[in-house]
């Protein structure tokens, strides 16, 4: 045992669920019978002396890993353990890492930090060095499929073609499995290759990838950024005033700054839910070219990856694959979406 933890997995491997259930196992009697009160508790996040940290912003700033590391200096009320489990570690800004590493050096008694992130190279390396090592892998399709099958009542040939097109991601399976909005979208995104024949063609679909981001992540929060606004009028004791009080004003422009981050990380989540199937396409498209002998994830459109294949080279569809690579950078370093994405579809158009 050790006071901090680092948990590493692709995508969908489930890195924060399993620091979650060893964060039950921790504080569980019975080493994490997943049925007891305590357990129960840990996992819907109201136990307390678990701590579950999952941002909707771009990044995790100093100020909250502060908040933080005060927490983690409290002796825990109920329990054997403090436990600090942060879902998104790769986000903790170079500020936030440097308050992080005086805790993780000198930890109090009985407190135990976990971290996730996608890989290792994902987190600061002063913060890395100081924990044990995770290491998730990707389920196996046959493993997700079963899953969907036995947990939510999908259908076998439903559960095969979510399992086989979510490469290893549950979540994204689930969705597939369960929604048909999901693969209708699916199937909008992976009929873009074959349109990019102009200019026009590449600048109008980038356009209709953003819009529909903006969309899909106007819809999640509408209903989040209604309440929070109510909440706060309501502490501010302003509720259904139409102008904004000199003393609240600060209060309401931090709101509405946050909704906006929370609104563009969305916005990109959705984007980069987009170049994963793109990926998957021209992975495809690689794979009929060199003859690997590898199957296809997007059958459905193995006509329109027969095609490509045959009417490009192998050294062009790795520059695709190194463009959508080069797209999801610029949307990291904050380049604007609109703008990512035309680049991006004009290389895709390029033979």
């Amino acid at each position: 045992m050790t006071h901090a933890w680092l948990f590493v997995g692709p995508p969908g491997s489930g890195r924060s669920n399993a620091a979650k259930a060893f964060a039950a196992a921790l504080q569980c009697p019975r080493g994490g019978c997943g049925e007891c009160q305590t357990c129960l508790s840990v996992r819907g996040g109201t136990h307390p002396d678990v701590t579950l940290v999952r941002t909707e912003k771009l990044s995790i700033g100093v100020d909250e890993v502060r908040q933080l590391v005060r927490s983690a200096a409290l002796a825990p009320a109920t329990g054997p353990y403090q436990i600090l489990v942060i879902e998104d570690a790769d986000r903790v800004t170079e500020r936030g890492a440097d308050a992080l590493l005086k805790s993780l050096e000198e930890p109090a008694p009985r407190t135990v930090w976990m971290l996730c992130a996608p890989t290792s190279e994902d987190v600061v390396v002063t913060i890395r060095s100081r924990c044990r090592m995770a290491e998730l892998v990707t389920p196996s399709e046959q493993a997700i499929s079963e899953l969907l099958r036995r947990r939510d009542g999908i259908d076998p040939p439903t559960a095969e073609f979510a399992a086989r097109v979510a490469q290893g991601h549950i979540g994204r399976a689930r969705s597939l499995a369960s929604s048909s909005e999901a693969r209708e979208r699916r199937v909008e995104m992976l009929s873009i290759p074959a349109k990019l024949h102009s200019l026009g063609a590449c600048l109008d679909s980038a356009q209709a990838l953003v819009q529909a981001a903006t969309a899909e992540a106007a819809a999640i929060t509408a209903e989040l950024d209604a309440a929070e606004w109510a909440r706060l009028q309501e502490t501010l004791g302003i509720s259904g005033s139409r102008t904004r009080p000199r003393h609240a004003a600060a209060a309401l422009a931090e709101l509405e700054e946050q909704q906006k981050k929370r609104s563009t990380r969305l916005q990109r989540d959705c984007l980069d839910r987009v170049l994963t199937e793109l990926t998957s396409y021209y992975r495809d498209v690689l794979m009929r070219q060199t003859d690997s002998g590898k199957a296809l994830i997007n059958l459905e459109f193995n006509s329109d990856i027969q095609h490509l294949a045959a009417s490009s080279t192998p050294a062009a569809t790795l520059r695709k694959l190194d463009a959508i690579l080069a797209c999801r950078r610029e949307l990291m370093a904050n380049v604007t979406a609109l703008l990512a994405m035309e680049s991006l579809l004009i290389a895709l158009s390029e033979q």
